[in-house]
C-alpha cells in the first residue's frame, strides 16, 4: 500500500486499485484481455492487475506475466469459479487494494468502462457496483437465454431486496470494506450469492451500464439452457435459506398447514352437521399429517434462525480479524499518523 506524506508531516494513504481476472486456460483470449486494460484511471493513483490462474493447464500464466500482470494467484487443481472469485478478493485486500474490480478473462466487459464502473465508490455513493450488459442488444445471447436472464435478474431483486438489473454480471467493483465483508458458500458461482449477501448486510450497492465487446469463446458457465436454469434456481433457494430461513420455512411450512387445517375443519363439519355414524378417518389422519409437517417446519425455521444469528456473530468476528490483518499500517515513524487522501473527480 503506497504512502506519501502530504503538507501537514502525516502519511497519506494513496488510492490503488486492482484489476482482478478468474482464469482457466484461457491461454487464447487473456492477451486480448489484458491489452485492452487501463493502467490509469483518474481518481486512482495506481492500478495493478492480478490473475487468478485456477488450475490451467496451458500458457495463461505465461501469457499474464508477458503482459506484466501485478499478481498471479495460483491453483494447483481447478476449485471453481467461486472459489478463485474469493482468493482474488484476499490477495487484492493483502496487496492493499482500495478499489477492487473484477472482469472476465474472456475480453466480454469494455474495459473501457471501468472509470465508469468505479465513479460511484469514488463518490462516495456505493460499496459495491455491478456492470449492467445491454442483454436485449447483445447479439450472441439466445432469445431465452435472455428471458433467463431477466428471470434470474428478478428472483435477485426479489431476495436481496435490491435493484440491480443485470445479476449474472461478472463485471463489478467492490470497496475494501465491501470486499472485507463478503464470503461466498456456493461453490457454482459468487455473481447472485453477492448481491443477496450485500442486501442483507445493509452494504450500499448500485448499477451503471456497460458495454460488452464481441464473443471470443462460448461461456463455461452456461453449458446448457437446462443446466444453467436448474443451477441457477438450486442456488437463489440455498442462498435464501441460508440468509432468510425464519421467512423461507414459515412460508414453506404454512402451506400444509393450512391445507391441514382446512381439512380438519370440513372432518368436523361433516362430523357434527352432515352425519356422525361415519369417521371419515383417512380425511382426519391426513389433516393430522399436514398440520405436522407445517409445525415442524415452522419449528426448522426457528431453530434456522437462531443458526443464522450464530452464523452473523462470526461473521462479525471474521470481519474484525479481517481488519486487524488488512488494515494494519506499515511500519510508520513514531507519532506518525495516517491519513486517506480525499478523491475529486472532475
Amino acid at each position: 500500500m503506497d504512502l506519501n506524506y502530504n503538507q501537514e508531516g502525516k502519511f497519506v494513504e494513496m488510492t490503488k486499485l486492482i484489476i482482478q481476472i478468474p482464469c482457466y486456460n484461457e491461454e487464447r483470449t487473456l492477451g486480448v484481455t489484458l491489452s485492452a486494460l487501463p493502467r490509469q484511471i483518474p481518481g486512482v493513483d495506481r492500478v495493478e492487475w492480478l490473475i487468478i490462474n485456477d488450475g490451467s493447464r496451458d500458457r495463461t500464466v505465461e501469457v499474464a506475466k508477458e503482459f506484466g500482470v501485478d499478481h498471479i494467484v495460483n491453483f494447483p487443481t481447478n476449485q471453481g469459479l467461486a472459489r478463485g472469485f474469493m482468493a482474488g478478493l484476499e490477495a487484492c485486500l493483502r496487496a492493499g487494494a482500495d478499489i477492487i474490480v473484477n472482469t472476465d478473462a474472456d475480453n466480454q466487459y469494455c474495459a473501457d468502462d471501468i472509470p465508469k464502473l468505479i465513479q460511484p465508490i469514488l463518490y462516495g455513493q456505493a460499496e459495491i457496483v455491478v456492470g449492467a450488459r445491454p442483454i436485449w442488444d447483445t447479439q450472441h445471447f439466445s432469445v431465452a437465454k435472455k428471458l433467463l436472464q431477466n428471470w434470474g435478474s428478478s428472483m435477485v431483486r426479489l431476495a436481496s431486496k435490491t435493484n440491480v438489473p443485470d445479476a449474472p454480471s461478472g463485471f463489478r467493483a467492490f470497496s475494501r470494506n465491501a470486499a472485507m465483508q463478503l464470503n461466498v458458500f456456493n461453490n457454482y458461482t459468487y455473481t447472485l450469492e453477492t448481491i443477496i449477501q450485500a442486501g442483507q448486510k445493509g452494504i450500499a450497492i448500485t448499477s451503471v451500464p456497460i458495454r460488452t465487446n464481441p464473443n471470443l469463446r462460448r461461456s463455461r458457465l452456461v453449458r446448457s439452457i437446462p443446466s444453467y436454469v436448474f443451477r441457477s434456481g438450486m442456488t437463489i433457494l440455498r442462498i435464501f435459506m441460508l440468509y432468510r430461513p425464519l421467512r423461507f420455512f414459515t412460508l414453506l411450512g404454512s402451506l400444509p398447514l393450512m391445507l391441514g387445517t382446512l381439512l380438519g375443519v370440513r372432518w368436523l363439519i361433516l362430523f357434527v352437521w352432515v352425519d356422525a355414524t361415519r369417521s371419515r378417518t383417512p380425511s382426519l389422519i391426513l389433516a393430522a399429517i399436514l398440520i405436522l409437517i407445517g409445525f415442524q417446519l415452522w419449528m426448522f425455521g426457528l431453530i434456522a434462525d437462531l443458526l443464522a444469528a450464530n452464523r452473523r456473530l462470526l461473521e462479525e468476528n471474521r470481519l474484525r480479524l479481517r481488519r486487524m490483518e488488512f488494515e494494519q499500517a506499515p511500519h510508520l515513524p513514531q507519532g506518525a499518523t495516517r491519513d486517506r487522501a480525499s478523491k475529486r473527480l472532475g
